[in-house]
């Protein structure tokens, strides 16, 4: 029987010397998680960030004390500083701690702290990773383990992206964007896929981004369990240095958790499972597309590992109600003689989008897609430049807004209307620049027609845009907007 909130709460061991916590960048969404779980943990907890938001809302509701914007005179009273990679030395707030000998430690170390004394599931790799870690929180819930979870984005059941359960189970994201995953040290860990992305990080040295996957894995007790797609050529590379026990999941015949007879029927899609040794399971996920297959695969092969039962897996997977920002449909916009399907999706890379595209073609053969897409960093528009001409030339209109910096500064070619020009070079497509996301309702609506899907894509303020659409007067205001509901 899983125990009491309060029955985890003095379990837990406390942190000694640790009162309160602060958070530099408290509004981020690898931060307002660990941050609320540290709430309901009974420490307290402070956080500074440059504007409010919901985030920052929710967490002040719970008690949490939120400075909007950073001073040095945020930091009185705390005995640790939690930062984010975005966060460096020249941050006043870190500048007066470090004075102060107080410590300031990665986001990710605090995660591990959380993680250290419960049955830590990570889940790692390029893509998929907030998808995967969602299923998981699902399927354990409905198999009555009540997970405390950390996703790095919304859980549209839950209305968060992290809660304190009863049990000893932590599922959580591991982050291998600024190698801070090699401080996890879980009891399981899946790799979803390893892919050429935030290379700054690992030098520009693919093999050295490799090393640090396996290093990850090696984080695992000898007897944990490493949960590995075998789809993945570069995961399947790495898994004879892997000295620890491994499942493997994937469309093919080789994978100990494999999926079959997959069936896409818009949103919905159904496929049967088969697993060493089980019975074979038919289930479905209300997500569209053969990545989102692999995601429940990889929570499959460990549901089936901790014994939940597979009514409980059907049912965690069925009833799923997704994570914000990743194929979030909004509801319909109204145009001439009918409407179109607007829907709202977080990929930033080729092989994200790709894999959405296909995702629209195989639930909505009949429909056009309109794609409003956002590249996110100069650096990943550079080193990935070839691969965006193709994947986006792939839509049948795109209209695309400049570059989402992220911090970085402009890099020569490497910007949204070079994009636009070589994809209009190959001679399919004739995309469209957007400069200001303000522009984009009157751009759009005399390129819609009844039936088209309207996708906006990217990881950086395009996520505004789609409720924008919904209450621009251009598409009926908040009549469109009530109907999206």
């Amino acid at each position: 029987m899983a125990k009491s909130p309060a029955a985890v709460k003095a379990e837990v061991r406390r942190m000694r010397r640790i009162r309160r916590i602060h958070f530099v960048g408290i509004g981020g969404v690898g931060m307002c998680g660990i941050a609320e779980v540290l709430l309901n943990l009974g420490y307290e907890v402070s956080g500074s960030d440059l504007k409010e938001s919901a985030s920052t809302e929710r967490l002040q509701s719970f008690g949490a004390q939120i400075f909007i914007g950073h001073q040095a005179g945020n930091v009185a009273g705390a005995d640790v500083l939690v930062v984010s990679s975005a966060i460096n030395s020249a941050n006043p707030e870190v500048a007066l701690a470090l004075e102060q000998r107080i410590p300031v430690v990665p986001r990710a170390e605090m995660l591990a702290e959380l993680m250290r004394y419960r049955h830590g599931i990570a889940v790692a790799g390029t893509h998929g990773k907030t998808t995967t870690t969602s299923l998981l929180a699902s399927v354990f819930a409905a198999g009555g383990l009540d997970p405390t979870f950390v996703i790095g984005g919304r859980l549209t059941a839950a209305g968060t992206n992290a809660q304190l359960g009863s049990s000893r189970y932590l599922i959580a994201e591991a982050d291998e964007s600024d190698a801070s995953f090699l401080h996890l040290q879980p009891m399981v860990a899946v790799v979803t896929n390893i892919d050429a992305d935030h290379m700054s990080t690992y030098g520009g040295d693919f093999g050295k981004l490799k090393k640090t996957f396996v290093e990850f894995l090696h984080n695992l007790p000898f007897y944990g369990l490493a949960v590995l797609c075998v789809d993945d050529p570069v995961v399947r590379e790495i898994i004879p240095q892997i000295g620890r026990p491994i499942t493997t999941y994937g469309f093919g015949d080789d994978a100990d958790v494999r999926a079959i007879n997959v069936r896409q029927e818009g949103m919905r899609t159904y496929f049967t499972v088969l697993r060493d040794g089980c019975e074979p399971l038919d289930v479905s996920v209300h997500m569209p597309g053969n990545h989102n297959v692999l995601n429940a695969l990889a929570t499959i092969a460990i549901a089936t590992d901790e014994g939940i039962d597979d009514e409980a897996i059907v049912q965690g997977l069925a009833e799923f109600a997704g994570v914000g920002r990743r194929f979030q449909v909004y509801g319909e916009l109204p145009v001439e003689d009918g409407s179109v399907m607007l829907v709202d999706d977080y990929g930033h890379h080729p092989r994200e989008v790709a894999a959405v595209i296909k995702a629209v073609r195989g639930g909505w053969p009949e429909r056009r897609l309109v794609m409003v897409y956002q590249p996110h960093r100069y650096s990943r528009t550079r080193d990935l430049y070839d691969d965006f001409v193709q994947v986006l030339g792939e839509s049948n209109v795109l209209l695309l807004m400049e570059v989402y910096p992220a911090g970085e500064e402009p890099i020569p070619g490497a910007d949204s209307r070079q994009l636009c020009h070589s994809i209009r070079q190959r001679g399919q497509l004739d995309p469209i620049y957007v400069e200001r996301g303000v522009d984009l309702a009157p751009l759009v609506k005399p390129l819609l027609r009844a039936g088209d899907i309207l996708l906006c894509q990217g990881a950086g303020d395009i996520g505004g845009l789609a409720p924008q659409l919904l209450k621009s007067p251009l598409f009926g205001g908040d009549d469109a907007a009530r109907k999206s509901k």
